[in-house]
């Protein structure tokens, strides 16, 4: 073999070194791009995969805030409804008043040193009306209270219409919304003519408010 060809062999030998050099180095070249864009891809799916779960989530919530809001409407006329249907059934105990006192004032004008009642400032003579149907158990004179009348609803509750100028009813008389039982007057523990109204019920000792009482039964005072 000639020098030539020992050259020739040894440069044969080194192109294909770099030949193979070469095609490791494309071939890890197209590896990472294959990885590379690999990645892309699953990140592009992940992201388009979260877009649509936050899409979703946020027209579920939508749409359980739309149904969230109709209840709440459909609940608001309900009541609207029942406390309309209440008022056709119950009355204001008079007319052409303005509210004086109401219920849980404190003062020492008042022996259990608050107001028991809610008092309607109204002239003598002014009628007074049954607030629902009932059974009047309790018709006359009551010390401190005047003249008075207890309106027993069928639940139980107590009405007591106090300081009457005079009393139209009588005890075991049964009377429906709206009935005149009495008129307002001064009589009593009083400063001036007045509705003293309580709610007491059944017929418990201590009463509540009747302007809450009044307003849960759709009037308005």
């Amino acid at each position: 073999m000639t020098d030539a060809d020992t050259e020739q062999g040894a440069a044969d030998a080194g192109e294909a070194l770099r030949a193979r050099i070469m095609a490791q180095v494309e071939q890890q070249q197209d590896q990472a791009e294959a990885k590379a864009a690999a990645e892309a891809v699953a990140a592009a799916e992940k992201q388009a995969a979260d877009a649509a779960a936050k899409a979703e989530q946020e027209a579920k919530d939508k749409a359980a805030a739309a149904k969230k809001e109709a209840a709440e409407e459909a609940a608001k006329k309900a009541e609207a409804e029942r406390l309309a249907e209440l008022a056709k059934q119950y009355a204001l105990p008079t007319s052409s008043y303005t509210l004086s006192s109401t219920f849980g004032q404190a003062g020492a004008y008042w022996s259990s040193g608050y107001h028991t009642g809610l008092d309607f400032a109204a002239p003598t003579g002014t009628l007074l009306k049954a607030v629902h149907t009932g059974t009047i158990t309790s018709a006359g004179y009551d010390g401190s209270y005047g003249y008075k009348t207890v309106l027993t609803l069928d639940d139980g509750t107590e009405i007591w219409y106090a300081h009457q100028s005079s009393i139209s009813v009588s005890v075991g008389q049964q009377v429906n919304t709206g009935d005149v039982i009495g008129r307002v007057g001064a009589t009593g523990n009083v400063t001036g003519a007045h509705l003293h109204l309580e709610v007491h019920p059944g017929g418990s000792t201590s009463g509540i408010d009747p302007l809450a009482w009044l307003q849960s039964m759709g009037l308005s005072v």
